[in-house]
C-alpha cells in the first residue's frame, strides 16, 4: 500500500514539470524501479491510473523499466546476479554480498504534449 503516496508524489512532479514547460498534458513517465527498491511496479501502474484521472497526466503512458539486484564477491571483486537459490559467485563460488545496483527508484523522464 505504500505505492499509494509515492505514485502521488510521481504525480506531483510530473504536473509541476508539465506547468512549467507550458504543456497541454503528460504523455509518459519513464520510471526505474529496482526488485529491492520496496516498490512493485504493478501497484504503481494501478494507483498511478487512478490518481491521474482529472491531471495533467490523465492518459499518459508510464513505463516502468525494472533493475534486478547484483551480488559482489568479496573474494574476486566479481559483481553477479543471484542465480535461483544461490548466492554463490559464477567465478570462484564464494557467496556474494548484496550491492546497491537493484534498490534503484526515480524518474528518468517526463515527455509532454506542449499546448
Amino acid at each position: 500500500m505504500h505505492e499509494y503516496p509515492i505514485t502521488e508524489s510521481i504525480i506531483e512532479i510530473a504536473q509541476r514539470q508539465g506547468r512549467e514547460a507550458g504543456a497541454a498534458r503528460v504523455s509518459r513517465i519513464s520510471l526505474v524501479v529496482g526488485e529491492r527498491s520496496g516498490y512493485i511496479p504493478e501497484s504503481i501502474q494501478m494507483y498511478f491510473d487512478i490518481i491521474a484521472r482529472g491531471t495533467l497526466c490523465e492518459g499518459a503512458a508510464l513505463d516502468i523499466t525494472t533493475v534486478k539486484p547484483r551480488l559482489r564477491c568479496p573474494v574476486c571483486g566479481t559483481e553477479f546476479e543471484r542465480a535461483p537459490f544461490s548466492f554463490a559467485c559464477p567465478i570462484c563460488g564464494a557467496d556474494g554480498e548484496p550491492t546497491e545496483t537493484g534498490r534503484e527508484f526515480y524518474i528518468e523522464e517526463i515527455e509532454i504534449e506542449e499546448a
